[in-house]
C-alpha cells in the first residue's frame, strides 16, 4: 500500500510538470507577438533652395532663398487613421515659377515629379510701400494619401516687409497654414518685389534674429556687470583692510 502510494505520489511529481510544460508551449506558439507601428522618422533640417521668378522682359522679379519643411495631415489608406507626415522639399527635384504684377507676386514649386505643389502669393500696399505673404495653397498626391490633399489660406499675414528690401529670417520659423497644414522655414531670405539688376536688397531681418542677436548682448553685458561688482568689492575690502593696519 506504502508503495503504490509512493508510485503514485512520483507520477504526479513527473507528469504535472510536463502538463505545464506542455501548455504553456502551446499559448506561445499559437498567440503571436502584439505588432508595433513603426517609429516615424523625422527627415532633419532642409536643404536650402534658390528660386527665382523671370519677368516678361528676362529681369528676376522675384527671389527666394530658403529650405521647406511641410507638416501634413492626412488620412492613411494604410492604417485608416488621420496621421501627419513631416516631408522636406528637395531643391533638386523643385522646379519653380510664379508671376509678377505691380501690387501682387506668386511663387509656384512643384516637386516629387508633380507630386506636391506648393504656392506663396504676395501683396503689395502701394500706398505703405510694405508686401506681405497673403496666401499659401498646396496641394499634394503622396503614395498613403486616401485621397488628395488640397488646402488654401487667402487671409495670412506673414513675411511682412519693405519695397526694395529683402525679409530675412535665418533662424527656423513656422508658417501655420491650416488646421492640417504648416511650413517651417530655414535660412530665409525672400523679396518678391523691387529687385535690382536681380540681386536682393537690403535685409530686413525678422524677429527671431533680432533676438537671437540680443540675447548674447544681455548675457555679456550682464557679466559686464558683475565683473564691476566684484572689481569694487575687492577694492573697498582692500581700502578697509589698508586702514585697518594703519590704526594698530
Amino acid at each position: 500500500m506504502t508503495q503504490s502510494g509512493g508510485v503514485q505520489s512520483w507520477c504526479l511529481t513527473v507528469t504535472l510538470p510536463l502538463i505545464l510544460a506542455l501548455t504553456l508551449h502551446q499559448c506561445f506558439a499559437t498567440v503571436a507577438p502584439p505588432t508595433t507601428e513603426a517609429p516615424h522618422k523625422e527627415p532633419g533640417r532642409p536643404e536650402r533652395g534658390h528660386y527665382q521668378v523671370t519677368s516678361s522682359n528676362g529681369s528676376v522679379c522675384l527671389l527666394a532663398y530658403m529650405g521647406l519643411q511641410l507638416n501634413v495631415s492626412f488620412s492613411s489608406s494604410s492604417l485608416n487613421k488621420m496621421v501627419q507626415e513631416v516631408m522636406n522639399l528637395q531643391p533638386n527635384l523643385t522646379t519653380s515659377s510664379g508671376s509678377c504684377d505691380a501690387d501682387s507676386a506668386s511663387l509656384q514649386l512643384i516637386a516629387d515629379a508633380e507630386k506636391t505643389n506648393l504656392t506663396f502669393f504676395f501683396t503689395l500696399n502701394s500706398t505703405s510701400n510694405k508686401y506681405h505673404l497673403s496666401e499659401v495653397s498646396l496641394s499634394a498626391i503622396w503614395p498613403d494619401m486616401k485621397e488628395k490633399f488640397s488646402v488654401r489660406n487667402s487671409s495670412l499675414d506673414y513675411l511682412r516687409g519693405t519695397l526694395g528690401f529683402s525679409y530675412m529670417c535665418r533662424e527656423e520659423q513656422t508658417l501655420d497654414v491650416a488646421q492640417n497644414l504648416s511650413i517651417n522655414t530655414f535660412q530665409m531670405q525672400v523679396q518678391p518685389f523691387g529687385l535690382t539688376e536681380n540681386q536682393f536688397g537690403a535685409a530686413e531681418e525678422c524677429q527671431l534674429d533680432e533676438d537671437d542677436m540680443l540675447i548674447p548682448i544681455i548675457v555679456g553685458a550682464a557679466l559686464a556687470a558683475l565683473v564691476l561688482v566684484v572689481l569694487l568689492a575687492y577694492l573697498i575690502g582692500r581700502k578697509r583692510s589698508h586702514a585697518g593696519y594703519q590704526t594698530i
